[in-house]
């Protein structure tokens, strides 16, 4: 897979003067899009368009500073229809805008190419199952948060803090199907997986289809196939550990591509730095499946 991967961004990086056709670079790694991009956030550390952006910007700063083309000239280059919204990009990667590097050869950011490789460590065993589910209901209260790639979530916190008595009652009486007991439930907005982008973020029970809300949300979900990990570490940096290892280590691995669709995890809240078992199931198809979108 990794090979693929490379041949992608290869492809990429052929592109970065004109739009970039993700669907194309995601057919070249062989996966769907939805997967590369997730795929993506988890090996490099950022999410796609912010690498492209990146990119792009090095290129473009190269340029700028050659002073051979006008600035409009580079902007056009690199996909920018105006001016305004090139020195935009460029500032934002470098700190400084286009026409002030310029006049005084200012000192600019560049975004080394990627690819990526195996570093084989053999430290890691990750105990999984494959469940086939039919459509299911979950039933609870939602919010929306931002992401937060390491330590505690204080929004999601704060909403899990909010609950009433007589929800949690209600979402325990209608607990019945796995994973069992009360949950959590994150659903994606966007495909970025940046520090801060939004999601929702469900507490509730999995019902059965239709089940009732009664004075709840409920969020449907359609049959599919997941993949559910067992995990047992401190909370919560053993759970942020175990995602980053599913994309990194367990995906790469293994025929399945993730797909869209909530990541559903039932795990004990404790105090920070305590130990607990979690169980995350996250929705996949086999590699060479209908692409999720």
């Amino acid at each position: 897979m990794l090979e693929r991967l490379n041949q992608a961004l290869d492809h990429l990086e052929t592109c970065l003067d004109r739009e970039v056709d993700m669907a194309e670079v995601a057919r070249i790694a062989a996966v769907s899009e939805y997967h590369f991009r997730r795929l993506f956030v988890a090996l490099a550390g950022m999410p796609l368009p912010v690498y492209v952006r990146r990119r792009r910007m090095t290129l473009a700063g190269a340029e700028v500073l050659a002073g051979e083309l006008t600035l409009l000239d580079v902007a056009v280059r690199y996909g920018y229809g105006s001016g305004e919204a090139f020195a935009r990009a460029f500032r934002s990667v470098h700190g400084v805008g286009p026409g002030e590097a310029r006049r005084t050869g200012a000192v600019l950011t560049a975004q080394p190419r990627m690819s990526f490789r195996v570093v084989v460590e053999g430290s890691t065993t990750m105990r999984y199952r494959i469940v086939e589910k039919e459509s299911f209901r979950v039933v609870g209260r939602k919010a929306r948060v931002p992401l937060v790639n390491e330590g505690v979530n204080a929004a999601a916190a704060a909403h899990v803090e909010s609950l009433d008595d007589q929800a949690v009652v209600r979402m325990k009486a209608l607990a019945g199907r796995e994973p069992e007991g009360i949950l959590s439930a994150v659903v994606y907005l966007t495909d970025s997986r940046e520090e801060g982008a939004e999601a929702d973020y469900w507490v509730g029970a999995v019902t059965g289809p239709g089940a009732a809300a009664e004075g709840l949300d409920a969020l449907d979900v359609p049959a599919g196939t997941w993949a559910v990990f067992d995990n047992h570490g401190p909370y919560p940096s053993a759970l942020q550990e175990l995602w980053r290892d599913v994309f990194t280590q367990w995906f790469p691995s293994n025929p399945y591509t993730s797909r869209t669709g909530p990541e559903l995890l039932r795990t004990r809240p404790v105090e920070i730095g305590a130990e607990t078992d979690s169980q995350l199931w996250i929705p996949v198809e086999r590699a060479g499946g209908s692409a999720g979108a």
